[in-house]
């Protein structure tokens, strides 16, 4: 989905400048970035993004799975998971936020492209 318009939520202003950029070359527009749950949640609501791509550990007193079930509750906008954390913990607390997708780093583009086109088609 060309016209899609992704929000990033990294707390690692290199991975998110990464990210960015391989979001742009697979044809998606960036919303923004931030590294703060509690600004993640402003920016869901001013710019109304397509999706979200969250990582869970985030600068701030609020973690990316509290601020994702905040926007699918608030906002219903799609969240997928960028984490390095895989333990199964980790994992069965952000499946109670419902989201679209969890990635595990490092990924491939093919992977990040297919998980949000799978997202985008769930939701629309």
């Amino acid at each position: 989905m060309p016209d899609a318009s992704i929000l990033i939520v990294e707390d690692e202003a290199i991975v998110a400048e990464d990210l960015a950029g391989r979001l742009r070359r697979l044809g998606y527009a960036v919303a923004g970035t931030t590294d703060l749950g509690e600004e993640a949640l402003r920016l869901t609501q001013e710019l109304r993004p397509s999706l979200v791509l969250m990582d869970i550990r985030l600068a701030g007193t609020m973690d990316g799975v509290a601020a994702a079930a905040r926007i699918r509750q608030e906002s219903g906008v799609p969240v997928i998971y960028l984490t390095a954390s895989s333990d199964r913990a980790t994992i069965d607390r952000a499946k109670v936020s419902g989201p679209f997708g969890f990635i595990l780093k490092p990924f491939e583009d093919r992977e990040l492209e297919s998980h949000i086109e799978m997202a985008l088609s769930k939701h629309t």
